[in-house]
């Protein structure tokens, strides 16, 4: 027989704590809403020593790129979209099934002089660029591309989020606190989607290299998904 227990007053206390926690977390999160740690992940890689399986290079060039310090470095060699050396690429996820982001750490090495010189995620259709997130200089500025946001630190964290035919532009300055949305519109679905992470309109006479760092793919909508396409 179970037996009603009259809790003492630190139990009664603990009790209305939790409570008030339950009720915090509620009112930030919102009913049913799971937060950025708590969404199931697709692909991570850290680049301890090594790729993470499923990457492919497009015009690959060894010389220009090394593993260094959990992370993956790149040289940022002269080039545009069509051209890009280095490129490092991976099937997209799925987005006809649900909502997810792409993240990845970009630190520059060295400071960018050339214009236009940029690193960041590219997304491709059926072996094509067709829309990129970046850090880019522009008349000797940096900013977030799309939406031309300044950015005046040597680190951002870059999330590209993708739906069934539509992108979230964000970024954390110094990989740091809120994410920013720089952009947001229609991206058409298409065959053969993919993901890169690149760099291009380097230098010719100078070695600049970039830092990526922390790449993963997570699902947004709380269901666990089979794996990107």
């Amino acid at each position: 027989m179970m037996q009603n227990v009259r809790p003492d007053g630190w139990s009664a206390r603990l009790a209305a704590a939790a409570w008030m926690a339950c009720c915090v977390c509620l009112s930030v999160l919102g009913p049913g809403r799971a937060s950025a740690a708590d969404a199931p992940v697709v692909f991570s890689d850290q680049f301890g020593g090594k790729l993470g399986e499923g990457w492919i290079w497009l015009r690959e060039n060894p010389a220009a790129w090394r593993i260094a310090e959990n992370a993956l470095e790149i040289r940022v060699e002269p080039g545009v979209a069509q051209t890009v050396k280095n490129a490092l690429l991976r099937p997209a996820p799925d987005r006809s099934k649900g909502r997810y982001a792409i993240d990845v750490t970009v630190t520059n090495l060295t400071a960018p002089k050339q214009q236009y010189e940029q690193a960041g995620i590219t997304w491709y259709t059926d072996g094509k660029p067709a829309f990129k997130l970046v850090k880019e200089l522009i008349d000797g500025k940096l900013f977030v591309i799309p939406g031309r946001k300044p950015l005046e630190c040597n680190t951002v964290e870059l999330r590209l989020i993708v739906s069934a035919d539509r992108f979230v532009a964000q970024y954390r300055p110094e990989a740091k606190g809120e994410y920013l949305t720089a952009a947001e519109g229609k991206l058409a679905p298409g065959p053969n989607e993919q993901v890169s992470i690149q760099c291009y309109q380097g230098p010719p006479d100078a070695e600049h290299w970039i830092r990526f760092e922390n790449f993963r793919i997570t699902r947004l909508d709380g269901e666990h998904p089979a794996e990107a396409k």
